[in-house]
């Protein structure tokens, strides 16, 4: 007697799971504007590279025969595959059916994709549209129903994954409950602009619970959640958000055991950008773009920008030097003088215990201006996120590279440097525990308030002290390694990142505590 029959039906189930939900709701999926999940699976990774796992995993309904009258497939989908010859475990609810809300053998592959990725040491990539569980329960019998969403493996796995393999997420619909805590325990996140939402109850749930009636993109939309800090970066459409998450891939390694690829760069290191002499007014008022100052030192076209709608005050993101990738920590003087808000803290800390996780190098252009301080930073406990930016800072592992550009005032500078920085500075710099502005009205406010001319009184101390706010006795000192001409930073910085290779080698690992939601 032979296996036909059942070897059949194995392969009769797989094909009916690529059915997913039925023609009539991919329509309506697709009427929506959203792809489907083995569509966007074929949009991310190299054609014909998926590898499915549990295919055939579902809940069949047979008739008197035996032969498999419905089969409604379990509502994940998870595999192998390839992005940009990387091997990575890739998986997504399948929102047509049941509205990615979890069934049994849906719930477990969930589950199965950080194992997946930490026994294997590949990136893991998230496609979330789903919500969590659901009052009618997850499948149509009790041997189809998962362990309790609270089962404590299930949450050790998300850790672990994300203390040893790169996680990404990308919300492509509406994602609650577990599913958006999913998408926040990852390195990097995106979500679709108008399409996607994510929030822990919807709207029926909050209106329910709390008599407040919103729509699911005044509840979670892109606009909310880009400032929030929950969702890192928006995306136009789709194939926009997923280009996304191949391009923040592309620097990072596929595990804390290896380091990130060093590319071939056609860029010169020695290449000197005239426009970085006068980039910084000699009017420190006067505000400068830090962005167009990162991109004329970093290799051309490699800096990607992380949260640009959320701490405004601070700029992170991953560039390369000479091909190199590293972290990037940048002031924005345009937002708050570039002050250091309990949002901005909390996103530089962010971008450095990533660096950490993975072992790239950190290079910090610095313009800061201190702790913000009234009522709105008080209220928002700046004090105590501020120092949970500078404990990150000082702990860190990996090699900092520090250009001090303008400003470097009060306890918020000590976010900028960690153990053995090397520091690089411009003529433009000016540090202290104060800025010459405030300090003066502070330290010498009897003095003023005596003279004749108390406005005319505190612009003399005011200038006099700006005098002696010049770089040069730092260099002299030796208390910065070199005071540069702006012209010269990129050569500089690419001579360090060839320094620092050897000392990322010793790096390798898992370290004590990564990166956490």
């Amino acid at each position: 007697m032979s296996w036909h029959r059942e070897a059949s039906e194995i392969e009769l189930r797989k094909q009916l799971s690529k059915q997913q939900g039925g023609e009539e709701s991919i329509a309506i999926h697709h009427r929506k504007g959203r792809l489907t999940i083995r569509e966007r699976i074929d949009e991310l990774v190299t054609l014909g590279s998926f590898e499915e796992h549990g295919e055939g995993a579902g809940f069949a309904e047979k008739d008197d025969s035996g032969a498999i009258a419905e089969f409604t497939p379990a509502n994940y989908v998870i595999g192998f595959g390839e992005v940009e010859g990387r091997r990575v475990a890739v998986g997504g609810e399948d929102f047509t059916l049941k509205g990615g809300s979890p069934n049994g053998a849906g719930l477990r592959k969930s589950v199965y994709a950080e194992e997946l990725a930490v026994q294997f040491k590949v990136p893991l990539i998230r496609i979330l549209e789903g919500g969590g569980g659901s009052v009618a329960g997850s499948g149509p019998r009790p041997t189809t129903v998962g362990s309790p969403v609270f089962a404590e493996p299930r949450f050790k796995i998300i850790a672990d994954a994300m203390n040893q393999v790169p996680v990404v997420s990308a919300a492509m619909g509406p994602v609650a409950g577990f599913p958006a805590g999913r998408l926040v325990a990852s390195h990097f996140s995106v979500m679709v602009k108008n399409t996607s939402q994510v929030m822990v109850g919807g709207p029926a749930l909050v209106e329910r619970a709390l008599g407040v009636s919103l729509t699911k993109e005044e509840l979670g939309g892109w606009k909310v959640h880009t400032r929030s800090g929950i969702v890192d970066n928006a995306a136009d459409t789709e194939v926009d958000a997923l280009a996304q998450v191949r391009q923040f891939l592309s620097y990072l390694p596929q595990n804390v055991w290896q380091l990130p690829d060093r590319l071939s760069s056609s860029d010169d290191p020695n290449r000197v950008e005239e426009s970085l002499i006068d980039i910084v007014p000699r009017d420190g008022r006067v505000p400068f773009d830090m962005r167009a100052l990162v991109a004329l030192v970093v290799d051309v076209d490699s800096f990607f920008e992380i949260a640009p709608d959320y701490g405004h005050g601070q700029i992170i993101g991953l560039a390369r030097l000479d091909g190199a990738a590293v972290g990037v920590i940048a002031n924005d003087c345009r937002h708050f003088a570039g002050a250091m808000t309990s949002e901005g803290s909390q996103k530089a800390k962010r971008l450095m215990e990533l660096c950490d996780t993975f072992h790239l190098p950190i290079v910090n252009f610095m313009d800061e201006p201190g702790f913000m301080i009234g009522p709105d930073a008080e209220n928002s406990a700046c004090i105590r996120y501020g120092m949970s930016a500078v404990a990150a800072a000082v702990q860190s592992t990996v090699p900092w590279a520090n250009i001090a550009i303008h400003k470097s005032f009060g306890v918020a500078s000590a976010a900028h440097f960690a153990p053995n920085t090397y520091k690089l500075a411009w003529p433009s710099w000016e540090m202290g525990a104060l800025p010459v502005e405030g300090g003066v009205a502070v330290a010498f406010h009897r003095e003023i308030a005596a003279a004749e001319d108390p406005l005319a009184k505190r612009r003399e101390l005011e200038e006099k002290l700006m005098q002696n706010r010049s770089p040069f006795p730092m260099m002299e000192s030796f208390a910065v390694h070199e005071l540069i001409d702006p012209r010269q930073t990129r050569s500089k910085l690419c001579r360090w990142i060839d320094w620092v290779q050897p000392l990322l080698e010793e790096l390798k690992g898992p370290i004590t505590w990564g990166m956490r939601p």
